[in-house]
């Protein structure tokens, strides 16, 4: 991947992580560029579908593309940040994020956003004025 394509990453997201929202400069990990749609699935390495993603969430992610959601029990794709408005899929609710959608549950069961360090983690930040990020420009 060429560093033109990876800075066009990083400020289209805003430096933050385009699934669970955490800024990059409120994470101890790095944060990595995911393949939305991954390469073992012909997953392209272009701008469309090009993410950037927290070390929690991309690893939570790896290569899936679906999952199930936990109300319906259908299983469904995961969220497209490229595709999907993040704001028609989630809301916070304090340190826990909320899915408004089946795409947005099943994301969150996947990616394990909720997990209970990562809401402590959040937490804290929320104590600080510190998250969440201003939800006005997410996509």
């Amino acid at each position: 991947m060429d560093t033109i394509l990876e800075q066009l990453v990083w400020r289209r997201a805003k430096s933050r992580c385009e699934y669970c929202q955490l800024p990059r400069d409120f994470s101890p990990l790095t944060f990595e560029i995911d393949h939305v749609i991954a390469r073992k699935h012909q997953g392209t390495t272009t701008a469309d579908n090009l993410a950037l993603a927290c070390f929690f969430c991309n690893s939570y992610k790896g290569p899936n593309i679906a999952g199930v959601d936990p109300q319906s029990g259908r299983i469904v794709r995961l969220f497209h940040p490229r595709k999907d408005r993040w704001k028609r899929h989630f809301a916070w609710d304090g340190p826990f994020l909320i899915g408004h959608s089946r795409i947005g549950r099943a994301t969150i069961a996947v990616l394990e956003i909720n997990h209970p360090e990562f809401v402590a983690w959040r937490e804290v930040l929320i104590r600080e004025g510190a998250f969440p990020p201003d939800r006005g420009s997410a996509k």
